[in-house]
């Protein structure tokens, strides 16, 4: 019986899966791991991150961008504890993650030995598959299951490896089964899409609603857009799959979103929810609108809204159906303002492209961005006030890719989640935003990019503030405090760990540094000091005339400098 390398056998069934890097830090206890990667070195590139957080989430951005399992891995104890940020990233934004945890020898186990952990009962709330392993031999076929139910429950899938188990040599007779795994959407039922035709028909003022679920499907939403003649709103994490500059999409809703598409769901009387499970939708959506919700996972109907009809099947599948099945509708005028509503948005937006006040709005910033943004470029915004800035201002033409930490929300996601970006696509530009609470979280990362000669663009837009935090205490709070963060020059610190920087201070410093990022073959920090002013929330928006006296909307217009921008209510009573 020919024999192999447990460990090594595991890559092969890692290769056999596409999976052709993996992201971790060595340590003792993974040590029959990371020599087993020396003796695949050709086939399974390692990526050593400096924090094993940066490796998880580098990995839960991948998944997320390309659909494909990802992998990365850590060593008992510490290196299970940093891995773990990133796994409930993974598992809240439905991304397939195989997670390698190093353990202790197996002579070891449970007689309280150095950085031993019982590291079952830690991930058994994050990992959709959660074993350790106890044979060699069965080793394979343990990573070739976690593989499936990483795909299957869309969710990280954990395998603690004793490290002496992954050196232990073993018959090499397991067989990966990749060929015969499928994977298939449950297609909606003529019946209950007939039930939708009446209340598509009977509206007056119908938005579709798209979530993520809709990726890859905006020919279908636009189809079904104009054949119904209806204006589409997106939930954050679908933000790409429609362009933003289609006359029809209002944007998105929730505090992290623009005034269009807050109005238009809070103004409908008909939502057809597609794809989308957002977790805001009971404050975003209106409460008396009819609503249709399509999905392929039963437990979301009524999460958000109550049903009057549910769809179960594909959401693309479902709007190619009922454009085909139902009578068009006319164009209205509930469609020609929606349309003057975003354009207005837009024009207000960049009526501040050329403010040159210091420190700088962030306007001028993505103007420079967007300019320099190729037709293929990933865009990857960690979160705060920065994922607010990016929904509104990257302009994304249908072709882009766009991640965030959606709904863990965790802070120091864009550096390492660029890495995963870049290693899944290393042919395109990749381009990370954050500001400076989530930079200083794992700006380490950045000698990651540097070590790998990983050309990405990383803009840090610093206001020394917690700024998404700040208006929380505002409203809840006696006190605003422990919100001020202390200055940097971040720019200068990422000379030091091995890429170019830029600190910007005014607005023509902005056209040379974005260029030369453009051009550079090496990262790119380039921070940008930006002004502390709060951004114009839509949680709290005070334009209508209806529901706010003129002292209220006067305050809120001088607050944010509202101009030229009816509210809706207003643009429906012209």
């Amino acid at each position: 019986m020919i024999k192999i390398n447990a460990a090594v056998a595991m890559l092969k069934v890692m290769e056999a899966w596409g999976i052709d890097h993996v992201f971790g830090l060595p340590g003792g206890s993974i040590n029959s791991t990371v020599d087993a990667l020396h003796s695949e070195k050709e086939r399974i590139k390692y990526i050593q991150v400096r924090n094993e957080e940066g490796g998880a989430l580098a990995a839960a951005a991948e998944a997320k961008l390309t659909g494909k399992v990802s992998a990365c891995f850590g060593s008992a104890g510490p290196g299970a504890t940093h891995l773990i940020q990133g796994l409930y990233d993974a598992r809240m934004d439905g991304a397939p993650v195989l997670v390698l945890l190093g353990q202790v020898a197996t002579g070891a186990m449970n007689t309280y030995g150095f950085q031993e952990l019982n590291e079952n009962p830690m991930f058994n709330d994050v990992a959709v598959y959660n074993r350790t392993v106890t044979s060699a031999q069965n080793l394979p076929l343990i990573i070739d299951e976690a593989i499936k139910e990483a795909y299957e429950q869309n969710g990280p899938a954990v395998v603690t490896i004793p490290v002496d188990l992954g050196f232990a040599e073993i018959a090499d007779g397991f067989r990966p089964t990749t060929a015969t795994y499928q994977t298939g959407v449950p297609l909606p039922k003529k019946e209950q899409l007939e039930k939708a035709l009446p209340l598509i028909a009977k509206a007056k003022q119908p938005v579709l609603y798209i979530g993520q679920g809709l990726r890859g499907g905006f020919p279908a939403i636009k189809k079904f857009c104009e054949h119904f003649n209806m204006p589409v709103a997106a939930a954050v994490l679908a933000k790409g799959i429609v362009p933003d500059d289609y006359e029809n999409f209002l944007g998105f809703t929730g505090r992290v979103a623009t005034k269009p598409g807050v109005e238009a769901l809070l103004a409908a009387d008909l939502i057809i929810c597609a794809g989308s499970n957002m977790p805001f939708g009971r404050f975003t959506f209106n409460p008396k609108a009819k609503f249709i919700q399509i999905d392929i996972d039963v437990r979301k109907f009524g999460l958000r809204h109550e049903v009057d009809l549910a769809i179960f099947g594909d959401g693309i599948t479902a709007l190619e159906q009922l454009t085909e099945m139902g009578a068009s509708r006319s164009a209205d005028k509930w469609l020609a303002v929606s349309r003057e509503n975003i354009k207005n948005w837009h024009a207000w937006r960049h009526s501040f492209d050329e403010t040159d006040t210091t420190p700088l709005r962030v306007e001028p910033v993505f103007k420079e961005l967007n300019k320099i943004a190729e037709e293929d470029a990933i865009f990857v915004s960690d979160v705060g006030n920065v994922t607010i800035n990016s929904v509104r201002h990257i302009e994304m033409n249908g072709k882009q890719g766009f991640t965030t930490s959606g709904w863990f929300a965790t802070m120091g996601y864009a550096v390492p989640g660029g890495i995963g970006a870049q290693m899944a696509f290393p042919d395109k530009q990749v381009i990370t935003i954050s500001g400076d609470g989530g930079f200083g979280m794992n700006m380490q990362e950045i000698i990651t990019q540097a070590k790998y000669d990983l050309p990405i663009i990383n803009i840090v837009l610093t206001n020394d503030l917690l700024g998404f935090i700040k208006p929380e205490q505002e409203q809840t709070n006696r006190a605003i405090y422990g919100v001020d963060l202390y200055d940097a020059d971040f720019g200068k610190a990422a000379e030091a760990m091995g890429a170019e920087g830029f600190t910007i201070t005014s607005i023509d410093q902005l056209p040379l540094a974005f260029a030369a990022a453009k051009k550079s073959h090496r990262p790119v920090v380039i921070e940008v000091k930006t002004t502390d002013e709060q951004l114009i929330p839509m949680d709290t928006m005070k334009l209508d005339p209806t529901k706010f006296s003129q002292d209220e909307i006067k305050a809120y217009q001088e607050k944010y400098v509202v101009h030229d921008m009816p509210s809706l209510a207003e643009l429906l009573q012209k």
